[in-house]
């Protein structure tokens, strides 16, 4: 089977491509668990997971050298906005250096690599007004991290027109679904919302609560990825992973509502800094590698709830079972 490295794999979107891989796939992960878990991935054997920094040059060197993978899948990242703009160096060196140097290590190592795949965000497109975002749209980041994933951006592209390298870049506009962590601060604001109504506490908009975006599925998002890593007319471009359409949070708030069958409490707070109002993806050059969205914003809901009240269930059975 043809090897794929999936760094950051224990986390929330990588853990699922995990999954997904790894019926056709001897499938790896590199992680540190700064923000995934090895529980997200217990299905993986031990000798497939490497517990490291991304920025371990040395050790990541070692890794390409050894294992001369098919297939790389570069999620990890320093993926908190506010993070990033309170520790920019730190976020340069995570999301730009070392992707920069893991770019280097397949150059010297690994030339044979038949795909290396770049996970950049919506946040590059900035709060210009022009929508939907497409390969035509401006950029603006507003944050170190969205300065710092159009470098990752360019920096892979280019490695494919000035070395060869077989490269692709994905930009994941709002990803929700199970896995995502309520507790992090990294954590999208769907899964907030699932919180505040399983554990009655009040969640906070921050801004009116109108901005709009464009939230996919995570198993819409790994069926996409999936075809960009073995299309080949996909080598050397940039594809926004999206489904198209847009939803604003106080609409998404009142779905989740419904579900749970409550009104939930809730209050504004001013928007933060690095924000963007209104964002939704363009996905015209993905569909026409095959694509179609799956999940509404709506049925995507609904079966993150009934995974959510599996897990609950789940948990409270062995709690029970423990006392």
């Amino acid at each position: 089977m043809e090897k794929v490295l999936i760094t950051g794999g224990a986390g929330f979107i990588g853990s699922h491509l995990v999954d997904f891989l790894q019926q056709d796939y001897d499938v790896y992960v590199l992680d540190n668990y700064r923000t995934g878990k090895r529980e997200n991935i217990k299905n993986l054997a031990e000798d497939h997971v490497f517990e490291l920094d991304i920025c371990d040059y040395n050790a990541v060197k070692q890794i390409m050298k050894t294992y001369q993978f098919e297939y790389v899948i570069h999620l990890a990242a320093l993926v908190s906005v506010a993070e990033s703009v309170e520790n920019p160096i730190l976020s340069q060196e995570i999301n730009v250096v070392a992707t920069l140097r893991l770019l280097e290590s397949i150059k010297t190592y690994n030339r044979d690599i038949k795909r290396f795949i770049f996970a950049s965000s919506a946040a590059v497109y900035g709060n210009l007004p022009d929508l939907p975002k497409s390969d035509q749209s401006l950029i603006l980041p507003l944050s170190p991290y969205a300065i710092d994933k159009y470098y990752g951006e360019r920096t892979t592209l280019n490695y494919c027109s000035l070395y060869n390298i077989p490269t692709s870049v994905v930009k994941f506009f709002n990803v929700f679904g199970p896995r995502q962590d309520p507790n992090s601060q990294y954590s999208g604001v769907i899964s907030k919302m699932f919180d505040s109504f399983e554990y009655d506490k009040p969640f906070t908009f921050f801004g009116d609560g109108l901005q709009t975006r464009d939230f996919v599925y995570v198993y819409d998002v790994v069926q996409s990825v999936r075809l960009i890593m073995e299309h080949k007319d996909a080598i050397g471009r940039g594809y926004n992973i999206g489904t198209g359409t847009f939803t604003n949070l106080l609409e998404v708030y009142r779905i989740i509502g419904e579900l749970y069958g409550k009104s939930g409490e809730h209050d504004f707070k001013q928007a933060r800094k690095g924000d963007i109002k209104h964002s939704y993806a363009d996905i015209t050059n993905l569909k026409t590698l095959g694509f179609v969205p799956k999940y509404t914003v709506e049925t995507g809901l609904k079966d993150y709830f009934n995974f959510e009240v599996d897990n609950i269930e789940e948990v409270t059975k062995k709690e029970v079972e423990m006392s």
